[in-house]
């Protein structure tokens, strides 16, 4: 079958389309026949070694990212709560041993899979699970009554979408950040309150909510200078390590998706959301397995709204 990976960690250059020996699941696994792979920023820092040399350094190249995908079951081990034909979503561990999603054939934990949104393309499909279960990681994390106000920053991205859509389904009040081009998309998401990405923003969050935000979910890892926009003993979820200490009684969460790749619940409650529209799928652009290293380039220049996503079908 085909796999994308690298044989030595680099630049998107590194990426090669490699023929590997087919999977088979064991108990409690399936084998999804992948339709979709969606393109991560953890999937460039894995390319290039920062996140999986180490990991990896007994393994055997070639190492596969991938953190989503879409497709179809066929094959299920014993104990599955899928069948075979069933059209599903997943979660993949690159640096576990069942390995990343770019590739035609892969195996997930049963509980790591659920049905595709009604009416989804694979493509689609393959945009939500990793960054819709970090966006509901972090809304746990910050466990926020209803009414309470939420700030998001990188909000016109893939998880900083997820959270405040995510945010509105939970009763929260929802300031985020974008630039000019950028409002109209954080505006449909959903946001009650834009202000302008950029130097001063915490300034700015405080202007419009003069109390400073309940919670705070720094999707463009920001770190240290958002602390003013948040109340006294408020809280901050960061998806990179925040890298200061807090202040004022403010609580500080790392979220590492990994906590979630087996939260079946969640997975499946992304995709009711998605049903009902109260989550939206967004795909930026799709490439073939070859084309992978353009999806890198692509993601690493910065100012894709959606996800680069790669088809194999």
């Amino acid at each position: 079958m085909k796999a994308v990976g690298v044989q030595r960690f680099g630049g998107p250059e590194a990426l090669e389309v490699f023929e590997v020996e087919e999977p088979h699941p064991g108990p409690g696994e399936i084998r999804i026949r992948v339709h979709a792979a969606a393109v991560n920023p953890t999937d460039t820092l894995f390319r290039n070694g920062t996140t999986s040399a180490e990991a990896l350094k007994d393994r055997r190249p070639p190492y596969v990212p991938g953190m989503d995908v879409a497709g179809v079951v066929d094959e299920v081990g014993e104990g599955a709560r899928q069948s075979v034909g069933d059209q599903v979503m997943a979660m993949t561990m690159p640096r576990s041993p069942l390995g990343g999603g770019y590739a035609e054939h892969v195996l997930v934990p049963t509980e790591s899979a659920t049905a595709i949104p009604k009416g989804a393309s694979y493509a689609e499909a393959a945009t939500l699970p990793m960054n819709g279960l970090t966006a509901q990681l972090s809304l746990d994390r910050l466990a926020l009554e209803p009414g309470s106000t939420l700030a998001v920053t990188g909000a016109a991205g893939a998880y900083g979408g997820y959270t405040v859509q995510l945010g509105k389904a939970r009763g929260l009040r929802v300031v985020a950040d974008a630039s000019p081009e950028d409002e109209p998309l954080v505006r449909r998401l959903g946001a009650d309150v834009i202000v302008a990405r950029g130097e001063g923003l915490a300034l700015r969050i405080r202007q419009a909510l003069p109390d400073g935000v309940d919670g705070l979910a720094d999707g463009a890892v920001i770190g240290a200078p958002l602390l003013p926009a948040v109340r006294d003993g408020g809280t901050i979820v960061s998806v990179r390590r925040f890298g200061a200490d807090s202040e004022r009684g403010i609580t500080v969460h790392n979220v590492m998706v990994s906590d979630y790749t087996r939260e079946w619940d969640k997975l499946d409650e992304l995709r009711r959301l998605a049903d009902t529209g109260a989550v939206t799928l967004r795909v930026a652009h799709t490439y073939p397995p070859e084309g992978a290293p353009d999806a890198h380039r692509a993601l690493e220049a910065g100012g894709v709204r959606g996800r680069l996503v790669i088809m194999f079908d």
